[in-house]
């Protein structure tokens, strides 16, 4: 059984670029939505809150799996929980009909598949945080 440090820090890297990817994605659409609503656009609650929560799960995403590179099992399977579930939840509340635009819902599903990229790393360093 390996530990955590015998894993090495190529998983954990590639966790990491994936979710931070998902994190400026997040930024771009908080960002679009910004500039829409002071244009005087069409700027929803849903849109606002949609994007503020990828920005914050990318952030906590991120934490979550730099605690993970320290050993932290919790953190670890938090982390691969929020990869695997995550992506399907944005992806099925976009196709709402009529929740949000084409735009908006195709750049939630870039990010979705972004955070979905770093599942891979993470599903695959299971063997490091045994169950105690």
């Amino acid at each position: 059984m390996q530990t955590v440090e015998a894993t090495g820090a190529r998983p954990f890297s590639l966790a990491k670029g994936f979710i931070a990817g998902y994190g400026v994605a997040g930024a771009a659409v908080f960002g679009a939505v910004v500039v829409l609503a002071l244009a005087g656009g069409e700027a929803t609650s849903f849109m606002w809150t949609r994007s503020a929560v990828v920005l914050a799960s990318a952030a906590i995403a991120y934490w979550l799996v730099l605690l993970a590179q320290r050993g932290r099992r919790a953190a670890y399977q938090r982390a691969r929980l929020i990869s695997i579930v995550a992506p399907v939840a944005i992806i099925g509340v976009d196709l709402i009909p009529g929740a949000c635009p084409l735009w908006f819902l195709l750049v939630q599903a870039g990010c979705a598949v972004l955070l979905a990229g770093a599942a891979a790393p993470l599903i695959r360093m299971r063997a490091s945080f045994p169950a105690s």
